[in-house]
């Protein structure tokens, strides 16, 4: 018997009776609780619609994985998973790097494609669309701006960003607890390129170095950094009014679940910046998000799209960083799925995370090809396919799939054909966009920036001020007794006063994460 899968008659007909050797995996599927459906299962070049593949809905926070070649149908998978979460109340977030998920929104179009689809894995097809809202990194592109503050956003993050290394990571570290106790609020990038100008300045290298371990030089590397990464025009995704990741989580008032999507092709040519903003997204959901332990559903699932940038030359510690945060967030309701072209791009200790498992084909076309696709068959369970023919001939739209039943144990391997979307497979213009964004009930809480008084208007204020009068030459005070510029800001009346009226953390330490993130309270 050849486990080769091809494609069937086009009517979609097959053997009316299930393969002997077939059934074992049919039956890991026969759920009795609520599931989502994702197709039909494919045993011996034929596509079995009454053997149906499914994922069980409790299940999907317990993670997973979305992998295959370019053009093999990862995105419709996003799309067809993300529609039927939606029909069960649960939020989704998609991060949409190429914009061909917008179309989501809108009711599909059959055609004959879709209906022999439909016919092939046992699928009523009925169009339909769903509720988005639209989202774009600092507001570049169409969607509703989510920005970060620097401080919310921590040095760890910022220092991926960057790409500074381990030392100067730690350095940018003592900078983000000198800003914090002196009550240097932290709110663009300009805010931290003042701070750090400050410090390598004749004036501020004494508090340099009363911070310990870091260096004029390292500052200097950041304060560069920092000036080239402001002049790509990256200002823009740092300010206020910060996103509030507690608008994922909404319902539309049918009681369907939102699903948020960000829209990224405007910013597609910076991999690192987009992939570090979902991390820093996830962080913040898990800073702010109760224990609530195993539900009868999720209370969001996260798509992290081009997952292999976040993990391409990350330190050991921002590593175990993520590690413990993807393990952690499970009992708080979100589920997480990274997307990627291969399981190898996902380290071991978080693929050990991932529950559910949908891979799509993969290539062999050189030798390190056929090595990663030896390695992604080495991550599967046993199973009585040819993982490496079947993962080779897997048509568009097809994929070999193990999730976690609903008693938790790992689902036998399955072939399977997946089901079409019922939203429009392809993206919306931008009039469309535009329309929806403007219609958005976030659109006047985020839309305009707010530029307000922190470290840089606090710094600069203090440099303009007149030196004080000297009191006389006999009482002269030494100028090593002279107090430092910060500590003439944070201790004049004007900096006490507005830190009263913006009521904020200012002049103590903000208490900071596994990613170095600021907890906020909301």
């Amino acid at each position: 018997m050849s486990d080769r899968v091809t494609t069937p008659a086009p009517d979609g007909s097959g053997p009316a009776q299930l393969p002997d050797a077939a059934r074992p995996i049919a039956a890991g599927y026969a759920f009795t609780g609520p599931a989502l459906d994702l197709g039909a299962l494919l045993w011996d070049g034929a596509c079995h619609p009454d053997a149906q593949v499914r994922v069980p809905l409790p299940m999907l926070n317990r993670h997973g994985l979305v992998a295959g070649a370019t053009g093999t149908g990862k995105t419709k998978t996003l799309q067809l998973v993300a529609e039927q979460l939606s029909a069960q109340g649960v939020p989704v977030f998609l991060a949409d790097v190429k914009g061909d998920l917008s179309g989501i929104a809108r009711p599909g179009q059959g055609g004959d494609r879709v209906s022999t689809r439909a016919a092939q894995t046992g699928q009523s097809w009925s169009a339909e669309g769903f509720p988005v809202e639209f989202l774009a990194l600092g507001g570049i592109g169409h969607g509703i701006p989510v920005r970060a503050t620097v401080t919310s956003f921590g040095p760890v993050l910022l220092s991926k960003v960057l790409g500074l290394n381990r030392t100067q990571e730690q350095s940018l570290g003592l900078i983000f607890h000198y800003a914090d106790t002196k009550g240097l609020e932290l709110i663009d990038l300009k805010d931290l390129r003042a701070v750090v100008a400050f410090l390598t300045s004749d004036e501020g290298k004494p508090e340099l170095k009363g911070i310990g371990g870091l260096s004029t030089a390292t500052a200097g590397v950041i304060l560069r950094s920092l000036t080239a990464f402001e002049a790509q025009g990256m200002a823009d995704f740092f300010g206020e009014p910060e996103f509030d990741t507690a608008d994922l989580l909404r319902l539309a008032p049918d009681g369907r679940g939102l699903v948020s999507v960000l829209e990224l092709p405007a910013v597609q040519d910076k991999p690192q910046l987009f992939s570090t903003f979902l991390m820093w997204l996830l962080a913040d959901l898990f800073h702010d998000l109760p224990e609530v332990g195993d539900t009868d559903k999720p209370k969001l699932v996260f798509f992290f799209d081009e997952a292999h940038l976040l993990f391409h030359g990350a330190s050991a510690a921002f590593l175990d960083a993520i590690t413990q945060t993807v393990r952690l967030i499970r009992s708080k309701g979100v589920g997480v799925f990274f997307v990627t072209q291969t399981p190898k791009d996902v380290p071991s200790d978080v693929l050990g995370q991932l529950g559910n498992r949908v891979q799509h084909a993969l290539r062999a076309f050189t030798p390190d090809d056929r090595k990663a696709l030896k390695g992604t068959v080495k991550t599967f369970p046993d199973s009585p396919y040819d993982l490496e023919e079947v993962l080779t001939g897997l048509g568009t739209g097809e994929a070999v799939i193990t999730v976690l039943s609903e008693n938790g144990a790992p689902t036998p391997v399955a072939a399977t054909r997946l089901r079409a979307p019922v939203s429009l497979m392809g993206p919306l213009d931008a009039a469309e966009l535009d329309r929806a964004v403007r219609g958005s009930p976030l659109h006047g809480r985020y839309a305009q920036a707010v530029d307000r008084e922190s470290a840089y208007e606090k710094l600069t204020a203090a440099q303009a001020r007149p030196p004080a009068e000297a009191p006389g030459t006999k009482r002269e005070k030494a100028p090593a007794e002279e107090p430092s510029l910060v500590e003439q800001v944070v201790g004049s009346g004007m900096f006490r006063s507005l830190a009263r009226s913006v009521g904020t953390q200012l002049g103590r330490e903000i208490t900071r994460s596994l990613f170095g993130t600021a907890r906020r309270g909301r």
